[in-house]
């Protein structure tokens, strides 16, 4: 906070002058338009409205992590970004997924692609990202259902016209993890190009047997077809093969100290595996000067499969036992998603109409089992520690699902004069799940269907063209079947959708062009909600109503020419409706990172990071004996050396003073240690 307070005093002293030679000598035009950055800073998201919207005309919170930090930060997973987000935590994932917390709402589903639900678990890459945007809140009418805390949306490079341009990067940390990565734009003619970005990772850490290999490849060509038309096709493989590592467990209601680096699982078991192919089509197109349409399909075919053996309850003692267990569960899951957008701009009456009309189709099949293992010994020694062998003899689970939805929307934003915005909409949601247990027998089929009206409202105040100031309202709702739907009980067929209100204020000020300050607060309710069992976390229990009340605050762009920031600190309160004691899960009370790039010159920079995160409890807080993470504060740091105009030597410190923390978890007994100090050197070169 004392940074962010400090960079706003040099920023009132007086306004500076960016240089233009920060600015790369020619904007290369994208084809197909997702947003626009420059440097650390967003100016604009198609995300949050489905319309292309300034970001100060938005009434919500979005937190965007542009191209040009994931690079100064040398970003390579999600997890490393949303550290850096205050109001969103990240979770362990059970080692084989992304899994965040945001607003107090746990979620392994709320991704997207580019606007298009990517709800699949598993570990997502950035080699091929323009950005990352974090949007708060639930808004049924943008996303559907889910997001109940809010949304992680990813937006993918796109091929850009104008000339030809590549780059290449590789890196490597003191662990020994590796990579290489490459990106390259080739015009096709002076209306069409390809692009493709394709990585190499090989994974290390601080953890003992934990290794692992990724490769991904993203080819995408787009067309100006003419006539205000524009098309862009996108194919993306990855396979990504790693250990599972379920971390440390706990020992009277905090982590065990002295085996930071000890793995608890079976080298050799602990596996996860994923195989991914992800097309997807945009065609975009004007039926008129003031009506836009743009349709987006996207296919996605994966198969996941995880073993592993973990910590399923506390140490006895220090050097006491720890006991064990184990499962496999292989996944596959067929996305076919569909999104069809009409966006009309039309003046009535003095007011100026900004309207979108929307369709999603979706049509989602999974399979999935579970075989529980059977370990020789199901207890680890502290003191004499051997690892157990283990069989995986019993089908557990066995289930079937489909999943169809339909959803249509409307929203209108509208200005009245230069000061004043509305944003109001309507969305309905008929969601389908039909089903098969196919374990234990007989077979019992499973179905159930809902239908949601979910509505969104914000009011915008604008007392000169660089201040919004908005009040907004809005909701969504999660099916029973949960946000990966593999099964739903006899009981759960019974019960109503969980339902996510948010009331949110807000101020958004755009100080100069390229540095902005938002504030807000907010209060989110969620009813009919449900959490793990603490004691059991396979099973789901019910909870009644929660509340998340908070306070966000975030800083980003240039102090100075050159000195670029990105910062912000969150206050969230979260617990059960009625009972202060029951704290909601992996939600620390406070929250504050910063991040500063400074060049001394056009050579040389630095960079300078820290994050800080109050204590927070591992699974909902229902008794002493829940786990507590105690609070830390992490300091980064880098070194940026420009070697020529087209290669770029960049050294990342993380943990600069070797903190001694845990990072995160996934429930009382599977915690996540953080690394120690370690460095990644990357060299870069663009041609």
């Amino acid at each position: 906070m004392h940074i962010l307070l400090v960079s706003a005093s040099l920023i009132l002293a007086g306004p500076i002058a960016v240089s233009a030679e920060e600015e790369p000598a020619t904007q290369l035009a994208p084809i197909i338009v997702t947003g626009q950055s420059r440097g650390y800073i967003a100016l604009d998201s198609v995300t949050a409205t489905k319309t292309d919207t300034p970001l100060i005309d938005v009434p919500q919170t979005v937190n965007v992590v542009t191209r040009a930090q994931l690079d100064d930060q040398a970003q390579h997973s999600l997890g490393d970004v949303l550290r850096y987000v205050p109001g969103t935590t990240v979770g362990q994932g059970e080692g084989n997924r992304d899994q965040i917390t945001l607003r107090g709402q746990n979620t392994s589903a709320d991704f997207f692609l580019d606007g298009v639900r990517d709800d699949t678990q598993y570990f997502r890459g950035l080699y091929n990202l323009d950005r990352v945007e974090v949007l708060k809140g639930p808004y049924a009418l943008i996303f559907g259902r889910g997001g109940g805390g809010g949304i992680v949306n990813r937006v993918q490079k796109t091929p850009r016209v104008g000339s030809f341009f590549a780059s290449g990067r590789t890196s490597a940390n003191s662990f020994g993890a590796w990579d290489l990565s490459a990106d390259v734009n080739a015009p096709i003619s002076s209306s069409a190009a390809f692009r493709i970005n394709a990585v190499y990772e090989n994974l290390d850490n601080h953890r003992d047997f934990y290794e692992g290999e990724r490769y991904a490849v993203n080819p995408s060509v787009a067309v100006d077809l003419g006539a205000g038309w524009r098309a862009g096709l996108s194919y993306e493989h990855v396979s990504d093969d790693r250990v599972v590592d379920r971390g440390i467990p706990s020992l009277a209601g905090l982590p065990l100290t002295g085996y930071r680096d000890q793995f608890f699982g079976v080298p050799g078991v602990n596996r996860t595996t994923l195989e991914a192919d992800i097309a997807k089509l945009r065609v975009d197109g004007a039926l008129a000067d003031n009506v836009e349409v743009s349709t987006t399909v996207l296919y996605g075919d994966y198969d996941k499969v995880y073993t592993n053996v973990f910590a399923n309850g506390p140490a006895t003692a220090q050097n006491g036992t720890v006991p064990l267990s184990a499962y496999a569960d292989p996944t596959t899951r067929e996305n076919l998603l569909v999104q069809s957008n009409l966006v009309w701009d039309v003046n009535t009456g003095g007011l100026a109409h900004k309207i979108l009309f929307g369709l999603e189709y979706g049509d989602q099949n999974s399979t999935n089992q579970r075989r529980n293992g059977v370990l020789s010994s199901s207890v680890f020694s502290l003191a004499a520690p051997v690892f157990p062998t283990v069989a995986f003899p019993t089908l557990n689970r066995d289930t079937i699902s489909n999943v169809e939805s339909v959803s249509a929307y409307v929203q209108d934003q509208i200005r009245f004069g230069e000061q004043f915005e509305i944003v109001a909409g309507l969305r309905y949601d008929r969601f389908d799940i039909t089903g098969t247990d196919l374990q234990p027998n007989p077979d019992r089929p499973f179905a159930r269907s809902d239908e949601k009206v979910s509505p969104r409202l914000g009011l915008i105040y604008k007392p000169q063209p660089n201040v919004s100031i908005y009040g907004s309202y809005s909701q969504s709702f999660l099916p029973r079947s949960g946000d990966q739907f593999l099964s739903l009980s006899t009981t759960q067929q019974n019960l109503e959708p969980e339902q996510f209100t948010n009331h949110e204020m807000g101020a958004k000020w755009d100080i100069r062009p390229d540095l902005n300050f938002t504030a807000a607060v907010f209060r989110l309710d969620r009813t009919n909600a449900t959490t793990p069992d603490p004691l059991n976390p396979m099973v789901t229990i019910n909870v009644g109503e929660t509340r998340t009340e908070g306070l966000e605050l975030a800083l980003t762009g240039r102090v100075r020419a050159n000195w670029q920031v990105s910062g912000g600190y969150s206050w969230v309160n979260a617990r059960l409706q009625g009972n202060d004691s029951v704290r909601l899960a992996q939600t620390p009370k406070q929250q504050f990172s910063v991040w500063n790039r400074y060049d001394v010159s056009r050579r040389l920079g630095f960079g300078l990071g820290v994050i800080h995160q109050s204590s927070q409890f591992a699974a909902i807080r229902t008794s002493a004996a829940t786990t507590r993470l105690p609070a830390f504060t992490r300091v980064d740091a880098a070194v940026f050396y420009r070697v020529s105009d087209t290669v770029q030597l960049q050294l990342n410190i993380e943990n600069l003073f070797d903190e001694s923390y845990v990072s995160d978890a996934h429930n009382n007994f599977n915690i996540s240690t953080g690394a120690p100090l370690n460095a990644r050197v990357t060299l870069t070169s663009r041609f």
